[in-house]
Formats: C-alpha cells, structure tokens, sequence
C-alpha cells in the first residue's frame, strides 16, 4: 500500500528559517506529493531547488493555497496574520513559526517531545513555539514529570540568525570591519521599534526585540507566557534576560530552576540521557559541555554543566544549548506535522 502523500506549501521560502524547513523536509523524506514554494511578489520567479527538481517560486496570495493541505508559514507575524486564515479556508492546516497566535485561546503551541497531544485540539492552526522557549522546555519537561517544577531563571545567548539573513550578513561585514579598523554603521540589531542600533560584532546586547512596559522585552515574555502554556501551568514562575551575541547560529542558555523536591544529580543525568531529542553532554572534568558550534546543524537539544544549588537543596543549574533555526524553528515545525498527519 503506498503511502499518503500531501500537498505541502512553504510561506517564507528565501529565508533563513524557511530554507531550513525545505532541507529538513527533504532529510526527512516527508510524504510530499506536491510542493508550493511562496515568499513576497520580489521573490517571485526565482526557483529553489528541491531534491534535484527546480520550483518556481510564488508570490503568496490567498489563491495560492488551493489544494494546499500543509502550510508551514516563516514569513513574518504580519503575513501569517493575513494569509493564515485564507490557508484554513481553503483547508489546509497551517503550522506558524511566528508570534502570530502563539498565545490564542484554541490554538496549540507545540513541541514534540513535551505536548504533542494537543496537536489534536487544533482548529486549522498550530504554532511553533520561540526558538529559545522550545530548547528550554525539551530540556526542563522530563525533570518537570520526575520533580515537579516551581520556577525557572534563564538567561539566554542568542546567536543572530535569530534576526534573520540580514542580521547575519550585517554580524560579518561588522567582524571584518573591527579587524581591519573600518568605519561602519549598525544597521540592523537590535530588531526593535527604535531607529538607534548598536554594533553586535565582539559585543553583547542584552535587549531582543521590542521592550514592554513592565521592563522585559517582548522575546523575554514570550518566554515566560509560552512556556506556561505549553506545560499547561500558569503557576510556573519563571524570569528571562535574553541577549543577542556575535554567533552565527546556536542559541545558549543559562538556567536556573527550583523543583518541589530535593535533585539527585545522577538521576537527573539518567532521565535527560532518556529524554526524547535530548543530548547529555556533561563531563566537566574532559571539559565536556554543550556548544553552539557542535549543535550548529544538528536537531537536538544539548544539556549540561548539570550542578546542585549550593544553597537550595531543590535548586538546579545546568546549560542548555540548541541550533535555533533547526530544532527552534524548522526542525520543530517538521516535527508537529509528522506528527500531524500520525494522528489521521
């Protein structure tokens, strides 16, 4: 019996996230019957090439999601927003890597390895978590079930593909500059409602995306809201410093959680050594820790530098490492619609 194969679109084809999601969907051999390639009216024309066939690209409109039966969108909040809703009615079910409805009442947040069971509740939209948000959880959800979990601190180091192409471009025309002592002007990061930028290469800039009124930038929020929806506890609490550094890709984070009972480190080792799509790399004595640069590529999450609180029996520290455009975007998207299409 052959297998079922499906009409899959891809919104946001030229960009960094959206090349991701064509790579993985292609080192996945996902069941595509038909593939729509759609991204803005200047892209349009150009071709991608996709398992050694060229596709012309499309301008995303409306019409273009005829027949589509799986929209994975990366084109932008405000194009999610428009074009979204005319995918649904057309029938097809969107899978949005945007902030788009993120936090709607009736629409699922996913990850995986943590919630995959409310997949089901879908209404014609998924969304995919932050990329910061989803290596977090992966990591904390078997800790979470053996412990439970009280509050988390994070501070996040996140590389600039997280802006986009353009952030990333601007990272190495900056390097080079500083190198050879070259006048430039900051163009692109922060990613904000202000015109002012600031020089990312060999800096750090602790403010990513736009700040809200209680102090925290939205990233930090989205954080902190996410993730008390997608492990259904509004009781969690959580805070969030998210800073941009001069990383290409691979978003490190340090953090920081209190659970309800007292850790044992060699049992915290055995469940993330089991947990789905976790990574241990914790052997400090051969320096061994997770990396951006060994995660850069790959789809898991990385876990280490696991250790008690000195001061709180309950408290636990660790450092958790992913590639943000795969496992925080593309590969988690991939995911939800495998995923998706198990439950028909």
């Amino acid at each position: 019996m052959s297998q079922k194969t499906f009409h899959v679109a891809v919104v946001g084809a030229t960009g960094a996230v959206g090349q991701q999601m064509l790579n993985t969907l292609s080192e996945r051999n996902f069941p595509i019957g038909e593939l729509s390639l759609l991204a803005s009216a200047r892209s349009a024309g150009q071709t991608i090439e996709f398992k050694g066939e060229n596709i012309t690209i499309k301008e995303a409109t409306p019409e273009a999601f005829e027949g589509v039966e799986i929209a994975l969108f990366s084109a932008g909040g405000s194009i999610s927003k428009k074009l979204a809703p005319e995918a649904v009615k057309r029938g097809a079910v969107v899978i949005d890597n945007t902030n788009a409805f993120r936090m709607e009442e009736g629409v699922p947040l996913v990850v995986p390895e943590v919630n995959p069971e409310d997949i089901a509740l879908h209404k014609g939209v998924i969304s995919n978590p932050n990329c910061s948000t989803i290596q977090m959880v992966v990591a904390l959800k078997p800790l979470k079930d053996r412990y439970g979990l009280k509050k988390i601190i994070v501070s996040t180091y996140q590389a600039v593909s997280g802006a986009g192409n353009v952030a990333m471009d601007e990272l190495v025309r900056q390097t080079k500059a500083v190198i050879n002592k070259e006048e430039f002007t900051p163009e692109i990061l922060p990613v904000g409602s202000l015109e002012k930028k600031h020089q990312i290469a060999f800096n750090a800039i602790p403010q990513i995306d736009v700040f809200q009124e209680n102090g925290f930038t939205l990233e930090e929020m989205k954080m902190i809201n996410e993730t008390k929806k997608i492990m259904h506890d509004q009781s969690l609490e959580i805070a969030t410093t998210c800073v941009r550094i001069p990383v290409l890709t691979g978003h490190s984070e340090s953090i920081y959680i209190e659970l309800e009972q007292e850790v044992n480190l060699d049992e915290v080792r055995k469940l993330l050594s089991e947990a789905p799509g976790v990574i241990l790399e914790d052997n400090p004595a051969e320096q061994h820790y997770p990396l951006a640069t060994r995660a850069s590529g790959r789809p898991e999450v990385f876990v280490g530098r696991l250790r008690k609180d000195l001061n709180n029996p309950k408290g636990l520290h660790m450092w958790v490492v992913s590639d943000n455009l795969l496992k925080g975007a593309a590969w988690n998207s991939v995911q939800i619609a495998e995923k998706f299409i198990e439950g028909l």
